[in-house]
C-alpha cells in the first residue's frame, strides 16, 4: 500500500512540473510569436462582416473582396451599396453593420458625433471627381455644365441621401445654372441610377462620380467640375464602435488600407489623398 501511495505522490508531482514547464513555455514565447497565434485564433473563425459602402465603391470593394477572402478564408466580406445618407441613417438605427465607407464626410461625421465610430477607428481614405456624363450618342451639343440649359431632362441624385447629389446642385449653384433647369431634374437614389438613366437614353445628361463613368462603354465624360465649384469629394473608412467582430472589421480595415487595396481604388478612378 505504501508503494502505491509513493507512485501516486509521484505521478503528481511529475503532473504538476509538466503544468508548470507549460505555463512558463506560454509567458516566456516571443511577442511576435504570440501576435501570430492571436492572428490564427481570429482566422480560426469563420465570421461574416457586414460592410455599408457607397455605391461608387462597388466595382473595387468587389475587387477587394476576392483578394481578401483569398487570403482571410474564414472571414466572408457581405456588401450593403447604397446612397450614403441611407446607409448612415441605416447605421444610426441600429443596422447590423461593421465597417462603413462612405462618399462623404459630414454622413461620416454624424455617427463620430454620435459615439457610433471612435475617431481613432477612422480615416480618409480616397477622393473623387464629379463629371457631366452624356449617351455616346448623343447630338445636344452638351459640352459644359453651362450648356444644361439646352436640355430636357438632367439626372442627379437626390440631394438629401446621396453626397453626389449634393455635390451636383452645389456645382450647379455656383456657376449660376440651378435655377434655370431644376424643374428638368430626375433625381436618383444613388448615382448607379443616374448612370443607368443616362446609358438607357432616359436623360439628356448626368452628374456623376468620375470612377461611375469610367467603368461604363455607354456614356461618355464631357466636362469636370473644378474642385472650387463644391465641397472636396472624400470617402471616410471607420469601424463601427459596436460591431460583433471587432478583430475581423479591424483586420479589414486596415487591409483597405494596404498597398493593393490602394492600387485598386485608383484603378477604378479613385484618388489617394495621403
Amino acid at each position: 500500500m505504501k508503494k502505491l501511495n509513493l507512485l501516486f505522490f509521484s505521478m503528481m508531482l511529475l503532473l504538476l512540473a509538466l503544468a508548470g514547464c507549460s505555463t512558463n513555455e506560454q509567458t516566456n514565447k516571443p511577442e511576435n510569436e504570440k501576435k501570430h497565434e492571436q492572428k490564427q485564433e481570429v482566422s480560426e473563425k469563420k465570421v461574416e462582416l457586414t460592410i455599408s459602402a457607397a455605391a461608387s465603391l462597388q466595382n473595387a470593394l468587389n475587387d477587394i473582396k476576392a483578394t481578401f477572402e483569398k487570403e482571410n478564408p474564414n472571414v466572408i466580406v457581405n456588401y450593403n451599396f447604397g446612397a450614403s445618407g441611407a446607409l448612415q441613417q441605416q447605421i444610426s438605427q441600429g443596422a447590423p453593420v461593421d465597417l462603413f465607407f462612405s462618399a462623404a464626410e459630414d454622413k461620416f461625421d454624424t455617427l463620430v458625433q454620435d459615439g457610433l465610430i471612435e475617431k481613432t477607428k477612422g480615416t480618409d481614405l480616397v477622393g473623387n471627381e464629379l463629371v457631366l456624363v452624356v449617351p455616346n450618342d448623343s447630338n445636344k451639343g452638351i459640352k459644359a455644365f453651362e450648356d444644361l440649359t439646352k436640355t430636357d431632362k438632367i439626372s442627379i441624385g437626390t440631394p438629401e441621401a446621396v453626397p453626389a447629389g449634393q455635390y451636383a446642385k452645389d456645382t450647379l449653384e455656383k456657376l449660376n445654372v440651378w435655377k434655370a433647369v431644376e424643374g428638368k431634374v430626375v433625381f436618383a437614389k444613388d448615382v448607379r441610377q443616374v448612370l443607368t438613366y443616362v446609358e438607357t437614353n432616359s436623360v439628356d445628361t448626368g452628374i456623376v462620380y468620375k470612377t461611375d463613368a469610367l467603368i461604363s462603354k455607354k456614356v461618355k465624360i464631357v466636362a469636370t467640375a473644378e474642385e472650387n465649384t463644391h465641397a472636396p469629394i472624400i470617402y471616410p473608412l471607420g469601424v463601427i464602435k459596436n460591431s460583433t467582430h471587432p478583430k475581423e472589421a479591424q483586420l479589414f480595415y486596415d487591409y483597405l488600407q494596404n498597398e493593393k487595396s490602394m492600387k485598386t481604388l485608383e484603378k477604378y478612378g479613385f484618388k489617394g489623398i495621403k
